[in-house]
């Protein structure tokens, strides 16, 4: 009989019986689970489809008809005797030669007499013959001729094996299969019927958890046939597989310059690498080794992409390019959109991109977070890439040459992440370049190598030719690392530090507003920076009624608000209602598909925005769009408000936008003060002009001493713009005072050394 051997790793399993160091097989038990688990499960069940027997659940104990087959054929007859056995095997499974028969028949006496020493009586031993007999025939007859051979059959059982089956499989062993057993639910229940291990062996590798809950060979099975899908899908394997970073020995830029030939001469592999390299190594020679990697690449006629900050987002015409999957499946996804992959002079690399294309698609599926509609959306967007720069960097290529693909900022999103490791998986050299280690997106991947180094450097621009190059004294990096450190968490903060920045209300007292009206945001409560990105407390106030009716103090308060960026409205309306707007014809280019059109609206001859900082554009521009998007106006969305919004806010005066222009997010934001004397309530023009500016982070002060509704009327239902003051009696009819003769209220309250001194500075 065959011996239990111990295996020395996974792959031992698969070792044909000539090159095991005996003759022996190998019975284990599995009661942990890792990818490597997983794997090597998946490989053993293609084993047993082929060369064995797999079994779900349990084995069927032999009913009537099977039994009383067995009567007719074999008799009632029975002998614990290792000859009648022989006998017996002969005229019920004729198909095993001499050799098959004699291990089968020695096993089963075995087995026979071990139940004898444990008490069983002869009825016992009998009934327990007879299901053996049975489930030889009926269960395990295809693989008992192939018992002996070089090629061990394989045996997989799922579930908690019962008593009479794990002697079966014990038979089965001995006379010369391999046996795994998936114990899902762990080791307790097998322990009950083999206490010290003696028939089979847990097998134990590093890492080992629970299985999953959902874990099933049919779950194997599902994904073996997906595989199988997917292969027809793209058309077959390639011949040719990648060698990813193996050839490195981490000697920087010079090691990426590596000709192909020199990585490795494996024919059955393309050797490339896929890097990404954190921070800078030396400053001063940092954009020198840029600039010679990329001239190198051109020099040597290799095709080079270089992406800088972001990768474009497809165009419509792109997007409309890719033929769509109306699959409901992860199956019919690969199949429908692997069509839009071409390569026809290049077939090799055909089946590369489609194979690399189908496992991406199948891993992405299996996220918590991904459905089909969403995967879908991704994938759209990769083919987009692909095929836009898939023209450069695959044209004329001949594998196993690479091309180069390089990225200055790293990833910032899950669409560019699985484009890159989709390149990374071709007969191209991705590199990724983050000198600022300010990488906002991170992304896994098991072929990525990361180079770490501690010096920082900010890099906007790919240095591409010899004027792009701005080489840097030490002196310089040395200022820029000191103003690294002073405005870093520190809460001190430099002019234009910040290009982003959001506005939120805060609820305050009246009496408040004066306190906070002239300090820097930087020193409000809740003002904060989280991701480059300012939250700006701001003020919006209406003020209703006169305290006390007293008129003079009244005027005197509101001189004290006045700033030097402040702007007074004295009356409504701010803008007239049907007042002309050359953008209101051109408005619905604009707006399309529920996003502003920011090319075609910087593009556009009446854009007369252009002049001021970028940042400063983008602000302007993304507040319209949260504008449009919170719904705040009614109709937005649903009657054309939209347009109303888009063209009154690209037609602002030139003193609002000079004050937008010099504003600094973290210092003494701009001012609005409006007064509303009458009757006259605001336009909708007004009402979007004074709640983009509160958006756009602006302080607004609306004094309305008649309590009057002057400003609701636009806004949408339910929605909270501004804090809203009840100060004193409503007053009516007043007059707009010439506030160079109000004397401020503050300064009449000074004493007067403290003018004194005042005056002396």
């Amino acid at each position: 009989m065959f011996t239990h051997i111990k295996a020395g790793g996974l792959n031992d399993f698969f070792t044909e019986l000539q090159n095991r160091p005996q003759k022996g097989i190998y019975f284990y038990r599995i009661i942990g689970f890792n990818a490597q688990i997983k794997e090597f499960i998946m490989k053993y069940y293609d084993a047993a489809m082929k060369n064995g027997v797999i079994i779900e659940s349990h084995i069927p104990n032999p009913d009537n008809k099977m039994l009383a087959y067995y009567s007719e054929m074999m008799g009632t007859g029975f002998k614990t005797d290792l000859e009648f056995i022989s006998q017996s095997l002969k005229k019920w499974l004729p198909r095993m030669n001499i050799y098959q028969n004699k291990e089968v028949a020695s096993a089963i006496y075995d087995t026979l007499c071990n139940l004898r020493k444990k008490g069983k009586n002869e009825s016992v031993l009998k009934n327990a013959y007879i299901k053996f007999m049975c489930w030889l025939y009926y269960k395990f007859e295809r693989i008992i001729s192939r018992l002996g051979g070089n090629n061990i059959p394989k045996i997989l059982y799922e579930g908690n094996v019962s008593n009479y089956e794990l002697l079966m499989l014990r038979i089965l062993g001995c006379s010369g299969c391999d046996i795994i057993l998936l114990q899902y639910h762990g080791d307790s229940e097998y322990l009950k019927l083999d206490t010290v291990s003696e028939y089979s062996m847990p097998l134990t590798i590093p890492e080992m958890t629970d299985f999953p809950g959902d874990f099933s060979l049919k779950l194997i099975r599902e994904e073996n046939q997906r595989k199988v899908n997917r292969e027809a899908a793209v058309g077959g394997k390639p011949k040719i597989q990648s060698c990813t970073n193996a050839w490195m020995k981490g000697k920087g830029f010079e090691e990426l310059l590596t000709p192909e030939k020199s990585r490795g001469n494996d024919p059955a592999f393309f050797y490339n690498f896929f890097v990404k390299i954190n921070g800078v190594e030396d400053k001063i020679s940092y954009l020198n080794e840029l600039y010679r990697y990329q001239l190198e690449m051109k020099n040597r006629e290799r095709k080079i992409v270089i992406v800088e900050e972001a990768i474009p987002l497809p165009q419509n015409d792109e997007i409309s390019k890719i033929r769509r999957s109306n699959g409901k499946t992860v199956d019919r996804l690969i199949s429908d959109m692997a069509a839009n992959i071409s390569y026809p002079n290049n077939m090799e690399l055909q089946r590369l991109i489609t194979n690399a294309f189908a496992d991406l698609i199948n891993e992405y599926s299996l996220k918590s977070d991904m459905n089909i509609n969403k995967l879908t959306s991704r994938v759209v967007y990769v083919l987009c890439w692909l095929r836009r720069y898939g023209n450069i960097l695959f044209k004329g290529l001949k594998i196993p040459e690479t091309s180069g693909f390089v990225y200055l900022g790293g990833c910032r999103n899950g669409n560019e992440a699985m484009f890159i490791r989709l390149l990374s998986r071709l007969p191209i050299d991705v590199l990724l370049l983050v000198p600022d280690k300010n990488d906002k997106y991170t992304f896994e991947d098991k072929l990525l190598y990361e180079v770490n180094y501690d010096e920082v450097m900010t890099v906007k621009k790919y240095p591409q030719d010899s004027s792009d190059l701005r080489l840097g004294t030490v002196a310089y990096h040395a200022e820029k690392e000191l103003d690294a450190v002073l405005y870093s968490d520190s809460g001190i903060y430099r002019n234009q530090q910040y290009g982003r920045a959001d506005a939120v209300i805060i609820k305050t007292m009246y009496e408040e507003i004066g306190i906070l009206w002239k300090q820097e945001l930087k020193y409000r409560p809740n003002f904060r920076v989280t991701d480059d990105t300012v939250t700006m407390p701001v003020i919006f106030s209406k003020i209703c009624g006169v305290k006390d009716r007293n008129v003079g103090n009244y005027w005197s308060d509101i001189k004290s608000l006045f700033t030097p960026d402040t702007i007074v409205y004295d009356h409504f309306p701010i803008i007239p209602a049907g007042a002309y707007n050359p953008l209101k014809s051109v408005a619905t280019e604009f707006f399309k598909n529920g996003r502003l059109q920011r090319n075609a609206i910087k593009q556009h001859k009446l854009y007369k925005y252009g002049v001021i900082r970028d940042e400063a554009q983008e602000h302007i521009l993304d507040k319209i769009q949260l504008m449009i998007n919170k719904r705040i106006i009614k109709g937005t969305l649903q009657s054309g408000v939209e347009y109303a919004i888009i063209a009154t806010l690209l037609n602002l005066n030139k003193s609002v936008i000079r004050l937008i222009q010099k504003f600094d997010f973290t210092k003494t934001n701009p001012k609005i003060i409006c007064l509303s004397l009458d009757e006259q309530m605001m336009t909708l023009e007004d009402t979007i002009f004074i709640t983009f500016l509160s958006l756009v982070g602006f302080d607004i002060a609306i004094f309305v001493p008649t309590g009057y509704q002057t400003i609701e009327r636009y806004f949408s239902s339910g929605a909270d713009i501004f804090d809203e003051h009840e100060e004193g009696e409503y007053m009516y009819d007043l007059n707009v005072p010439d506030f160079r003769s109000v004397r401020d209220r503050n300064e009449q309250n000074t004493p007067w050394y403290k003018k004194i001194f005042k005056r002396g500075r």
